[in-house]
């Protein structure tokens, strides 16, 4: 602890950005990966009925809808990691974007895409 006592309050900030955007990095790289190996089940369905049948390709369809649907969330969500990226390199990153105030880092911890403190997300 005696290292702590030396290190200013910006130091200590900085640290704790590092590791969020270490975090947010590795986040951004599963869900890329993700997305590439989930690209089949996307695919539009052939109506091909000799091939499968109606039941069947109704099932494949549910499951292509299901598909699209993660694929959407899952580029929100590497929109909004490009965001927190973009807020760490500008020194903006865990400033309330509704008061300007600092939002907790245990609010940040828990999910570090968040752009709210706790405070304004209850308004």
């Amino acid at each position: 602890m005696e290292w702590m006592a030396g290190m200013t309050l910006n130091t200590m900030k900085s640290t704790e950005t590092k590791k969020f955007k270490i975090q947010l990095i590795s986040l951004q790289n599963e869900l890329k990966a993700l997305q590439e190996s989930s690209r089949d089940s996307t695919k539009p369905v052939e109506l091909d009925q000799s091939r499968v049948g109606r039941l069947s390709r109704m099932d494949e369809m549910q499951g292509q809808q299901m598909a699209q649907a993660s694929a959407r969330r899952r580029q929100q969500q590497l929109t909004m990691i490009d965001g927190a990226l973009r807020r760490i390199e500008s020194g903006e990153f865990g400033i309330c974007c509704i008061c300007g105030e600092e939002i907790d880092s245990r609010r940040l911890a828990a999910n570090p895409i968040t752009t709210r403190c706790i405070g304004c997300v209850e308004e």
